[in-house]
């Protein structure tokens, strides 16, 4: 597994499936990326001054992320990002 260092974090980006209004799967191989990703792994902090920030994202969250932030990895057949905790803009509740 991956372990994120500092204030990494590890998402599995989702991808959705262009559906019509009823519910229709129009193509598979035109599903429609965008930049909400699930957390898997996520670094111990920062230090700032001396003092070490704690990561405010947590494994599993939901987030909105800065796509053009990210780095890609590819790692045993996955595909992942890697970003610092500071691109992602929000949490999905």
């Amino acid at each position: 597994m991956i372990k994120p260092l500092n204030d990494n974090v590890l998402l599995k980006k989702e991808v959705t499936e262009n559906k019509t209004a009823s519910g229709i799967i129009l193509s598979t191989n035109e599903s429609k990326e965008e930049n909400i990703g699930l957390v898997v792994a996520v670094g111990d902090g920062k230090i700032v001054d001396g003092k070490k920030i704690a990561m405010t994202v947590k494994v599993n969250d939901r987030v909105i992320f800065d796509k053009y932030a990210t780095t890609e990895i590819k790692y045993k057949d996955e595909e992942y990002l890697l970003i610092p905790e500071g691109k992602i803009l929000a949490v999905i509740e």
